[in-house]
């Protein structure tokens, strides 16, 4: 049985959420992995039920484990973060599908180039004030100019996983 989703305004609660990067490195052999610490965003849906929005990351929030390899991964080898501190997903339409199934189309921002992003998720939880969406993508970096690549050791293509849980939003 599929639950509607309560129209209105909604807040992502950050401390409730994750956007986790993992790209293999090595020729393959390794797979780095990495979340975005710092994450905001806000939505609303709509009385026909599709939705809009916008998803922040800070750049340099990107953490690996690893301080010069974030180091590395700030510098305009890869995010630029000193020049493009923000990440964003602009959601221009989410519409539910079969089930629990959510088809989420966008633009993507990186290092100042914008694409366009779709992906289907699923939402795993909702309720009259929260619900979560979890989506996982593949991502190909070089699209948004972040084309280093010392001896062909890092993949083209990264892929994102989110869990993103959205409460409602208080006038």
């Amino acid at each position: 049985m599929t639950v509607a989703v309560e129209t209105g305004l909604w807040q992502l609660d950050p401390a409730a959420s994750t956007v986790q990067l993992r790209n293999k490195t090595f020729w393959g052999l390794s797979t780095v992995k990495g979340t975005f610490t710092a994450v905001r965003g806000e939505g609303e849906v709509k009385p026909d039920g599709s939705a809009t929005g916008t998803l922040t990351l800070d750049a340099a929030s990107l953490d690996t484990k690893n301080a010069k390899r974030d180091t590395h991964l700030r510098s305009a080898d890869f995010f630029d973060a000193d020049n493009h501190p923000e990440i964003t997903f602009a959601v221009t339409g989410a519409d539910r599908l079969d089930g629990d199934a959510v088809r989420v189309a966008g633009r993507l921002t990186v290092r100042g180039v914008t694409k366009p992003l779709s992906f289907t998720g699923r939402l795993v939880e909702v309720g009259v004030d929260a619900l979560v969406l979890e989506a996982e993508f593949v991502v190909d970096r070089t699209q948004f100019g972040i084309a280093w690549n010392q001896l062909g050791m890092v993949a083209k293509s990264a892929t994102v996983t989110t869990r993103l849980r959205f409460t409602r939003a208080t006038a």
